[in-house]
């Protein structure tokens, strides 16, 4: 496996920033963990990163303990959540920095090419938009030719087409055999990037899979929604997959579950000559199993 985190607890002074955690990452796979700003991400991954020494449990990246830099840094490369270039060097003299740390850095001029950053290597940084300087950030840790790529809320602060950008370049690297390990608070962003997740809250990983399996953990039914002049008529709880009803004038509310919920509350309304119309389908997704598992709405404050 390319990560192996086993009782992972992070302290500072009496606050626990992370809590007894642990999982692993696959080689290939794009492992995210997900939770709200404060949940001890960040922590986690500085570990990871070696960037922080104080914290007990067993920690292994690529085989390697962080503790000892010098090699961890032949086999990763880091975007930090909060990095900081000099304003006033070019993107072509970060580039060529980063390469003279490594016996066998990446060739950074294919790096900007693919980035869609070649026409700005004369540029300074400070003429850089947000979205150019994230792909900087993510250019110098390839730099390295890295095994494994961490990824600390990489989108943050960037506009939605900007961020979808990002998700194809990540997707990209996926694509070149890349394990990745990434933080984000959105909840789409780790539905649309990650093979599986850890949702962590308070220090503690409150659940971990796939999507579908977080869903059925969480045990979370889909809703139907429809309008209809005869919404208090029938008896919905016939529908055999339906297990609530909520009506709200002529507005009707069923939620259940089953793959085919939408399909038995559509023949029968149809049979049994329910006018309707407005009929909608809301699927549960990463969101649902967040809200269900931890009760928590999004904090704003990182840890």
């Amino acid at each position: 496996m390319s990560i192996e985190v086993k009782g992972l607890t992070v302290r500072y002074k009496d606050l626990i920033a992370v809590d007894n955690i642990s999982f692993t990452v696959m080689p290939g796979e794009i492992f995210g963990l997900i939770g709200p700003n404060g949940a001890g991400k960040t922590s986690t991954m500085e570990c990871l990163e070696g960037l922080n020494k104080s914290y007990s449990g067993h920690v292994r990246v690529s085989g390697i303990d962080p503790a000892d830099r010098k090699e961890l840094y032949r086999h990763i490369g880091v975007q930090l959540q909060e990095a900081f270039f000099p304003e006033m060097m070019k993107v072509e003299e970060l580039c060529r920095l980063f390469s003279s740390f490594y016996t066998n850095p990446a060739d950074y001029s294919l790096l900007l090419k693919r980035f869609g950053l070649a026409d700005r290597k004369k540029s300074y940084i400070k003429k850089l938009s947000g979205g150019q300087r994230q792909k900087v950030s993510i250019i110098a840790a390839l730099i390295a030719n890295p095994e494994i790529v961490f990824l600390d809320e990489l989108t943050t602060g960037l506009d939605p087409q900007a961020r979808m950008d990002m998700w194809e370049l990540i997707r990209s690297l996926k694509k070149d055999g890349k394990t990745i390990l990434m933080t984000t608070h959105h909840m789409e962003e780790a539905e649309n990037l990650c093979d599986r997740v850890g949702l962590m809250v308070n220090g503690k990983i409150a659940a971990m899979g796939t999507i579908p399996e977080l869903i059925g953990q969480a045990g979370i039914r889909q809703k139907i929604t429809f309008t209809s002049p005869d919404a208090e008529k029938p008896d919905y709880l016939a529908i055999d997959p339906v297990t609530d009803v909520h009506i709200h004038g002529d507005t009707v509310e069923l939620t259940g579950t089953g793959k085919n919920l939408l399909r038995d509350v559509t023949i029968y309304l149809i049979e049994h000559n329910i006018a309707f119309e407005n009929l909608t389908s809301k699927n549960p997704g990463l969101e649902d199993v967040f809200l269900s598992l931890t009760g928590y709405g999004q904090e704003e404050k990182s840890v």
